[in-house]
C-alpha cells in the first residue's frame, strides 16, 4: 500500500537524521505529503506528534551512548539537539526517572523507545459513508481549550472535562442563544507541533457582533474550503473519536485527499449526545494531492 511505504520512508528520514536539525516540511516530503497533513496523520495512526516521536527516539539513543561509551553530558546534549546541558538533564530525567550524569555510573535501569513500525493491516470490512461539500467563509464564536496532544491522550481526557463544564456554567445555553443554526460544534485548531499541543473550542456560528468582551469568547473565522462530511451515530465522546480515528488511518490511506491546513469541526445537534442513536458529523477540511 502505498501510503505505508510512504511513512516508512519518513520513519527512514528521522532515523538517518536523528542528530541532525530537522525541518517538519522535509519529513514531509520524504513522505510525499503536504507537511500539515503528515503531521495529522502520523498523530491519529500513532498517537503522538512527530516532535514527541524524535525527542523519545533521541533521548533512548542518548541514553545507549551515556550507558555505553566514555562521553560528556554536555556533547551528548549538543549532539542531539539540546541548547544546554540543563535543557537536556530536565527532558532526560523526564524521560528515563535519573540524571544523564547517573547513567555513567552503571547499573541503573534505562526506558528505550523503539522505532515505530508500520505493518499492512486489512480493514474496511465497515462501509464508510461520506459526502463531500464546498462551504463558504463563516464566523465560529466561542469558548478556547489548550489541550495537549502526548501518547497519554490527555486530550481525550481533557475535552470532554471542557464540555462538561461548559454545560455546568451555562456557556453551552450561551452559546446556543446566539447560534446561527442551532447546532454546537466543537473546533480543532491551531496546531501547535512544537508545543505538543492544539487549540479546542465549543463554538456556535455566529455573527463576530454578537458577542462581547466581557462573556470570555473569541471569534475565529474559517475559510472556504472542500469538506469531507462524515455522520456519527453513537454515544459521545467514544463514538466520535473512534470515527475520527477510521478517517486518518483508512479513508485518507485509501482516497487522493490530504487534510487541508484549516481546522476540522465536530457538529452536535440537540439531543441528547449520551444515546446510542445520537446522530452528529465530523467535517474534515480537504485538498487534492
Amino acid at each position: 500500500m502505498e501510503w505505508l511505504q510512504r511513512m516508512k520512508d519518513a520513519l527512514d528520514y528521522i532515523e538517518g537524521h536523528l542528530e541532525d536539525h530537522i525541518q517538519m516540511g522535509d519529513i514531509a516530503k520524504s513522505a510525499y505529503s503536504s507537511p500539515y497533513h503528515f503531521q495529522r496523520m502520523f498523530y491519529m495512526v500513532t498517537g503522538m506528534t512527530v516532535h514527541e516521536y524524535i525527542r523519545k527516539r533521541r533521548l533512548t539513543l542518548a541514553a545507549q551512548e551515556l550507558a555505553l561509551a566514555r562521553v560528556k553530558v554536555v556533547d551528548v546534549a549538543i549532539k542531539y539537539g539540546y541548547d544546554s546541558p540543563e535543557s537536556f538533564s530536565k527532558a532526560f530525567r523526564k524521560a528515563h526517572g535519573i540524571s544523564p550524569s547517573a547513567v555513567r555510573q552503571g547499573g541503573v535501569n534505562l526506558k528505550a523507545f523503539p522505532r515505530i513500525t508500520f505493518h499492512l493491516s486489512l480493514k474496511g470490512d465497515q462501509e464508510m459513508d461520506y459526502k463531500v461539500v464546498e462551504k463558504q467563509p463563516f464566523t465560529m464564536v466561542g469558548k478556547a481549550l489548550k489541550v495537549s496532544m502526548t501518547a497519554e491522550g490527555e486530550h481525550n481526557k481533557e475535552i470532554p472535562k471542557f464540555w462538561s463544564k461548559s454545560h455546568q456554567d451555562g456557556t453551552i445555553d450561551l452559546l446556543i442563544s446566539i447560534a446561527a443554526d442551532g447546532n454546537v460544534y466543537g473546533v480543532c485548531a491551531e496546531f501547535e507541533e512544537e508545543e505538543d499541543q492544539f487549540t479546542y473550542l465549543i463554538a456556535v456560528t455566529a455573527d463576530a457582533n454578537s458577542i462581547s468582551t466581557e462573556q470570555g469568547l473569541v471569534v475565529k473565522e474559517i475559510p472556504a474550503a472542500t469538506w469531507a462530511v462524515f455522520p456519527c451515530i453513537g454515544a459521545m465522546p467514544d463514538a466520535i473519536q473512534k470515527l475520527s480515528m477510521r478517517i486518518f488511518s483508512e479513508w485518507f490511506p485509501s482516497t487522493g485527499y490530504e487534510h487541508a491546513p484549516i481546522p476540522n469541526m465536530e457538529v452536535y445537534p440537540p439531543g441528547d449526545s449520551s444515546s446510542a442513536d445520537y446522530r452528529t458529523e465530523v467535517w474534515i477540511p480537504i485538498v487534492k494531492k
